[in-house]
């Protein structure tokens, strides 16, 4: 009783009805008698998998298995804020007679995600103000708005009024700098969205100007990062520790995210069973219930995170994860040099 006791501690955190226990981690050596939990990198490799659930060009969900929080953690805040992506980071504006002022229309066209492949560019130097083909794609928006001649005289709608009278991320258009002509073919350097509604304007307005997009982390602006969400979250365990059955079971299963809590027919008498406890969203709605909560036992798998991540288009789903594996590959090479030089200095 003890050992199980134990291993639920080491391996689940407890979903009570007040409260959420067994939070702290336990890898580390010496915490319970018997268990030798200290980290190994032979134990790691047993245990460590990940397995991809869903993959399309934009999203991505994904489980991780045998991991700490804080290496989770750490995926997830890399992904957010320290894969590179492009991004406009200045607006050279010629004419703007838009209602829109200059400032917000830089932000705005600051945040169009641009299709550009980071990979193939370098960090723009702080004392460069020009840019060069290693570092800078150019991009133009000219568009003007006028009265559309042929619009019937009783029409009120300004999409037949006015040409050009609402301004789309369609119209953003690419100047090839130096050799990126040769580089980079028409299409593979452009928005990532056509119908980015950029600003509206009436006849006689107009809007002239020139973007220059850099590579950058989301940790300098929120811009260039690579994804719109990254998150995850602790895999749900759902134990039945009797028998449910009848007009219980079917309260059970309201209890419940549906799909989680499927209801079998065994000798003309309907009972309960957990079927997907993956989507459970853990709202412990089923502890509110006196007759019910004795039922049941909810918990989560310590180290088994289900990631879930949206890409803004400008990186592909499936390039997120071995990008951002990279990046902390860097961090612990340079950690390590870092040690090397002050073992040395010693």
């Amino acid at each position: 009783m003890a050992d199980e006791r134990i291993g639920q501690i080491r391996n689940r955190i407890q979903l009570e009805e007040h409260n959420i226990s067994n939070v702290h981690s336990t890898d580390s050596s010496g915490n319970y008698q018997g268990y030798d939990d200290a980290w190994s990198f032979d134990k790691f490799k047993q245990n460590f998998r990940v397995d991809i659930i869903c993959l399309t060009d934009l999203e991505l969900e994904f489980d991780m298995v045998g991991i700490d929080a804080a290496i989770a953690n750490a995926f997830r805040r890399i992904l957010l804020a320290e894969v590179p992506t492009m991004a406009i980071e200045k607006v050279f504006i010629a004419t703007n007679t838009s209602i829109i002022q200059d400032e917000i229309l830089a932000h705005r066209l600051g945040l169009i995600p641009i299709y550009a492949d980071p990979r193939l560019f370098e960090y723009k130097q702080k004392d460069d103000e020009e840019g060069t083909s290693d570092d800078t794609l150019v991009f133009e928006l000219k568009v003007k708005c006028t009265r559309n001649s042929k619009a019937a005289k009783d029409a009120t709608d300004p999409d037949e009024l006015y040409i050009n009278h609402k301004v789309y991320s369609k119209e953003i258009k690419w100047i090839p700098m130096s050799n990126q002509g040769t580089l980079f073919e028409e299409g593979d350097i452009r928005p990532i969205h056509d119908d980015i509604l950029i600003a509206k304007m009436r006849p006689g307005q107009e809007i002239n100007l020139t973007m220059h997009c850099v590579k950058g982390i989301g940790k300098d602006h929120a811009k260039f990062s690579p994804v719109a969400t990254a998150s995850y979250r602790l895999l749900p365990d759902i134990e039945l520790t009797e028998p449910v059955t009848g007009q219980m079971a079917q309260r059970l299963q309201k209890c419940f995210s549906p799909g989680v809590i499927e209801i079998d027919t065994v000798n003309g008498v309907c009972q309960a069973r957990v079927a997907n406890p993956r989507k459970d969203t853990c709202s412990r709605e089923v502890l509110r219930h006196e007759d019910l909560k004795n039922y049941v036992k909810l918990s989560k798998i310590r180290n088994h995170f289900i990631f879930s991540v949206e890409s803004t288009g400008a990186i592909a789903s499936s390039l997120l994860v071995s990008e951002a594996v990279k990046v902390l590959m860097t961090k612990c090479r340079n950690m390590l040099s870092e040690l090397d030089k002050s073992n040395d200095g010693q």
